[in-house]
């Protein structure tokens, strides 16, 4: 099924087309399905370049594409098949390197790291304590990165990597905010754990009494906390996805992810860092679980979530509804390809129209 053509400059715009922040030169663009052969559900993406993407679902499943989409290759790590781990997240380097996160309570959170474009796996963690549950992935460059866990002991829990995944160490709780009663991270796209540059990362919650944005200038070890204007209060309401342009300017989506529940103010934006932040003038109409900036647009964005796709033009303030696919996340490469996934095997790579 073809999605509707989006009226916004998100394919072959020049940056400097939206650096005053207005719209992007009109150019349309669209959600081009890539049968991918399976039904399972795909909210880990990592989207290396137009042609190259790695996409992981329930049943272990992951696969690959480095034409496109036109062809993918299931690598899916036999083990992970065999148990019916849920891997929702995996972060590629390239089209041979990529590591991968199972979610779930004590040993159903693992890590996973292949070098050989998924011929072989390697389990590099696998959680001792039933008091964890991994939820999402992050890595600064190729080689440092870090992992999170719900709170476990009142604090939540970082694991650290220095070698590209291929060993993880915890790291001290010393500098980590307490825990609100029944927060906890959003397992949903693999974006409630999120960096940029060499030494920031924020990490969104939601369950709590209220959906906080917290901050670490320094790898994890220590943190600020903020309070988003994204509402809270229920353990089906907060942030579930963060986007970072740079180490400044963050958007924030996320509401109610039951069905038919409303989600105002369902997204908020900042330009401090994550210090503070500002709900958007115009939010999505209904809870987004993804985010992704737009590389050719300094104010480009796009959200996704089961009833549809919005963009922003300008920096988060407003958002326009485009499309009503369902999808659960989004990720853009730096040659601006853009790729989505989600239910029942859709994965998708935005396209000019023909």
């Amino acid at each position: 099924m073809c999605a509707a053509v989006l009226t916004v400059g998100l394919l072959a715009v020049p940056a400097q087309a939206d650096a005053s922040g207005g719209a992007a030169q009109l150019h349309g663009a669209s959600w081009a399905l890539k049968g991918t052969g399976k039904e399972v559900r795909f909210r880990g993406l990592s989207a290396v370049s137009r042609s190259t993407a790695w996409v992981a679902g329930s049943k272990g499943t992951v696969l690959r594409t480095v034409d496109g989409g036109r062809s993918w290759s299931d690598v899916s790590p036999p083990a992970a098949v065999a148990e019916g781990l849920e891997l929702r997240d995996i972060e590629a380097f390239d089209a041979r390197r990529a590591v991968a996160l199972s979610i779930g309570e004590g040993e159903a959170s693992r890590v996973l790291r292949t070098e050989d474009g998924g011929a072989t796996w390697t389990e590099t963690f696998r959680n001792p304590d039933p008091r964890a549950f991994y939820d999402c992935l992050t890595f600064f460059d190729s080689r440092r990165g870090l992992a999170v866990s719900d709170p476990v002991d009142g604090k939540f829990r970082l694991l650290s990597t220095a070698d590209g995944g291929r060993t993880w160490q915890p790291l001290p709780a010393d500098g980590m905010p307490e825990a609100l009663p029944g927060e906890a991270g959003f397992a949903a796209s693999g974006q409630c754990l999120v960096s940029a540059g060499p030494k920031d990362v924020w990490l969104a919650t939601g369950g709590g009494a209220a959906a906080r944005i917290l901050h670490s200038a320094d790898r994890g070890l220590n943190w600020t906390v903020a309070e988003s204007t994204v509402p809270a209060g229920d353990p089906a309401r907060g942030v579930f996805a963060l986007a970072f342009r740079d180490r400044t300017r963050g958007l924030a989506v996320g509401g109610d992810y039951r069905t038919g529940q409303p989600s105002p103010q369902a997204a908020a934006r900042s330009s401090d860092a994550g210090r503070t932040w500002s709900a958007s003038a115009t939010p999505p109409p209904a809870y987004r679980s993804g985010a992704a900036w737009y590389p050719y647009g300094p104010n480009t964005a796009l959200a996704v979530g089961p009833t549809g796709t919005d963009v922003t033009t300008d920096g988060g303030r407003n958002w326009r509804a485009l499309e009503a696919g369902s999808f659960d996340t989004i990720d853009c490469a730096p040659d601006a390809g853009c790729w989505a996934s989600g239910e029942k095997g859709r994965v998708a790579r935005l396209e000019a129209r023909g």
